[in-house]
């Protein structure tokens, strides 16, 4: 989130960036696998030499791979170089460290620079003569936080019968930090991305994977990132469809709890700040300077979220700029969002301290719009009567920062290619953060992640009808991946240009009159 303008919007930003640090704070571990995992082991050629995995029940893992050298001394802030051959056979049982973080969803945080690597999850008859499609995950955290090790795929694997890669990249200033004279500013994760997707075109098929059948997927910031690798020259040919969760391509910097990019020139500016915090910007050589400084400095004098910089040669246009006018990757896309998106964040600055009444809820929305017009016509759209004010905070920031802008992405992509759009609406999504909130979340934003991933490997505590709908999902999800459509002969309909509702035992195309009324308010808000 970016710098709020009064007390509420630094509560917000504290507290909704914390919320989207922890929302899986119980999901990443690198312990070994299990006795009865590791019973095992099989082993794969690369280029850069032998990988040796673990054998489960019905499917392999792959841990810890090499996509790219490590970003280390001259090569922090650099794009990234191919990874350096290995004698012998690397041990692939276990995770690599994520990527540099602060505690949060990584407990503990992480300060090893060493973190270009992937994870590859295989279905059994998966083989080189036998390839399966490949979705390729990009883990969300606002480009701040998150690790690939969060996502256990292997239910989308053996299920969908996909090989799944799981991708760590740089995170925070250490990816997107811009500079003056620095090739690659602003776009260093992204890079990292498009090295992944490299990696996979070359490698994937001796893992069983079909190099020619690659679907990169994400959710909210990792949503985002798919956005920017369609908007992006540098990644044509690298993937062949397209999967958004939550982070609509048509994100502005003036709605802050959803992902954007910025001009080159405010990246920029944001990167002479930190250069300047950490004791580096009066000197002669600023990029020798920053080089020095440790880990953990960088991540204290960082911003709390991340926004990749646009007008650059791996994101000439800002991704909502390059979806309006057709310029950007060609490819068929499944988008969608979640039915109460804001409802986490709204009840994180509740519970900060900071209630939603029919007297402070003036205040809270000029926190975020600070336009008086423009809040004045918010609080009159969305009343706030007695006890209702944290589901109409939720629904505020939720229709504004992803609803409607989610709606607009499918709207500008469907003209030029097919899209499927979805909207995930359990009610009684489990709760991904500890805790009783101040009032029913409904299925805030990530709550279709344990649906789709076992997080961190534990299993998923879904009712026996939550079950069925992670089953459905996951047959939508990989169908996509492997032929562009997502029916089968065992789930509902889904209609291209109708958003499907996704709740249990209720899979059914959703009525969106109030998103259309609501859409059409924001629209004119612009």
């Amino acid at each position: 989130m970016h710098r709020a303008l009064t007390t509420w919007g630094r509560a917000a930003t504290g507290v909704g960036c914390a919320l989207t640090a922890v929302l899986m704070t119980m999901a990443w571990s690198a312990a070994p696998p299990t006795a009865q995992a590791a019973a095992a082991a099989t082993t794969v050629g690369v280029r850069e030499g032998l990988v040796r995995g673990t054998a489960h029940h019905g499917y392999r893992t792959f841990d810890g791979i090499p996509y790219a050298a490590p970003p280390v001394g001259g090569l922090r802030w650099a794009p990234p170089r191919p990874a350096a051959p290995w004698p012998g056979v690397r041990d692939a049982t276990r995770p690599a460290s994520p990527c540099p973080q602060p505690a949060g969803e990584v407990p503990g945080g992480s300060t090893d620079e060493d973190c270009l690597h992937l994870n590859v999850t295989t279905p059994d008859g998966a083989t080189p003569a036998q390839p399966r499609p490949v979705i390729v995950w990009l883990h969300g955290g606002g480009l701040t936080t998150g690790a690939a090790a969060s996502y256990d795929a292997h239910r989308m694997a053996t299920r969908g019968g996909v090989v799944v890669v799981t991708v760590d990249y740089r995170l925070g200033a250490l990816g997107f930090l811009a500079h003056s004279g620095l090739p690659g500013s602003g776009t260093f994760g992204l890079a990292d991305q498009q090295a992944a997707l490299r990696w996979v075109r070359a490698e994937i098929g001796a893992f069983g994977g079909d190099a020619h059948n690659v679907t990169p997927a994400g959710e909210s910031a990792g949503g985002y990132s798919v956005c920017a690798q369609l908007a992006s020259p540098a990644a044509a040919g690298l993937f062949d469809r397209a999967i958004i969760q939550s982070g609509p391509c048509t994100g502005r910097p003036d709605r802050p709890f959803a992902p954007s990019s910025v001009p080159l020139s405010t990246a920029r500016a944001t990167g002479a700040d930190l250069a300047a915090e950490v004791g580096c910007g009066s000197v002669r050589d600023t990029m020798a300077c920053l080089r020095r400084v440790s880990v953990p400095r960088l991540l204290a004098a960082q911003g709390t979220d991340q926004q990749p910089a646009h007008s650059t040669p791996l994101l000439p246009r800002d991704p909502a700029t390059a979806i309006a006018t057709g310029r950007f990757r060609h490819v068929p896309v499944l988008i969608g969002g979640n039915h109460d998106e804001g409802n986490g964040w709204a009840a994180g600055i509740i519970q900060s301290g900071h209630p939603v009444t029919s007297e402070t809820w003036p205040d809270a929305v000029g926190a975020f719009f600070p336009s008086p017009g423009q809040a004045k016509a918010i609080v009159h759209e969305y009343p706030v009567h007695r006890a209702d004010g944290g589901p109409v905070f939720g629904a505020v920031i939720g229709d504004a920062n992803f609803a409607c802008p989610t709606a607009r992405t499918g709207r500008l992509l469907a003209a030029q290619v097919p899209v499927w759009r979805y909207e995930f609406a359990d009610e009684h999504a489990p709760p991904l953060t500890p805790g009783t909130p101040p009032f029913p979340l409904g299925a805030p934003h990530a709550s279709e992640l344990p649906y789709l991933f076992d997080l961190g490997g534990r299993p998923r505590d879904l009712t026996p009808a939550q079950h069925r709908l992670a089953n459905a999902m996951i047959d939508y999800w990989t169908r996509f991946a492997r032929t562009a459509d997502p029916n089968g002969p065992s789930s509902p309909y889904w209609a291209r240009q109708t958003v499907l509702s996704l709740a249990p035992d209720h899979v059914v195309p959703t009525r969106t009159t109030r998103l259309r009324h609501h859409c059409a308010f924001w629209d004119a808000l612009r």
